[in-house]
């Protein structure tokens, strides 16, 4: 699958300013795509608007060329096809929850099942943990017993979990071990190869560098300047 996006921009409400204005941006199936960029700078917002996530004030984020309609929810086929690894995996978890039910969620929600239960699901998740190179004893604890290297793994294995086509990563190696970050490096290059467009933002120009198919830099590259309202290809 190929992922647009056209034309983007967002404000936040009161802001003197759009974050975000007449962003475009191609990813290829197949193709690593990297951001650079300082924090504050819109990122993220960017991401989330990629990972369909967000809604931008005007633009399209277009889908295999088919413009996705945000204001009204997006089909079930095509959000399970996306896969999100945040930028900060404690944030992005409850620290009561285990790391079973946390990884089996999006498999119960792909068949519309209204409980999370991990055991369903004993083989799958067995799988996934030996794709990031987890002890699947692991799912037993709490995701506050386990440590942010453990947990980033959980969460990258759940966004792969349904064999997603397109990948978004926020800082997924962000304060994380040589060791961690080499795994998940391993993995979005695999994604890849295998067909996925990866959409990758990291402070880590080293890791950038090391995968992506190129590099941009935002939002240097990404907004047209304020006197034409257009790009510079």
């Amino acid at each position: 699958m190929s992922l647009e996006l056209a034309g983007i921009s967002y404000g936040y409400p009161g802001a003197s300013q759009q974050l975000l204005r007449g962003v475009n941006l191609r990813l290829e199936p197949g193709e690593i795509v990297g951001i650079r960029g300082d924090s504050g700078a819109g990122k993220s917002t960017l991401l989330n608007i990629a990972a369909l996530l967000k809604s931008p004030d005007s633009g399209q984020v277009l889908i295999d060329g088919q413009p996705v309609d945000q204001r009204r929810p997006v089909p079930l086929e095509v959000r399970t096809k996306i896969g999100i690894v945040p930028q900060s995996p404690r944030a992005a978890t409850d620290p009561r929850q285990y790391l079973g039910a946390l990884l089996a969620a999006p498999l119960a929600f792909a068949e519309g099942a209204i409980r999370i239960r991990p055991e369903r699901y004993r083989e799958q998740l067995h799988r996934l943990c030996t794709l990031v190179e987890l002890d699947s004893a692991l799912l037993q604890r709490r995701a506050a017993e386990v440590s942010d290297g453990q947990l980033q793994r959980v969460l990258l294995a759940r966004a792969l979990s349904l064999e997603p086509r397109i990948l978004v990563c926020d800082e997924p190696t962000a304060q994380l071990d040589e060791g961690t970050t080499g795994i998940i490096l391993r993995l979005l290059t695999a994604q890849a190869t295998a067909g996925a467009a990866v959409l990758l933002a990291s402070h880590d120009a080293g890791s950038l560098h090391l995968i992506c198919d190129r590099v941009r830099h935002f939002p240097d590259s990404f907004m047209p300047p304020a006197a034409t309202g257009r790009e510079t290809p």
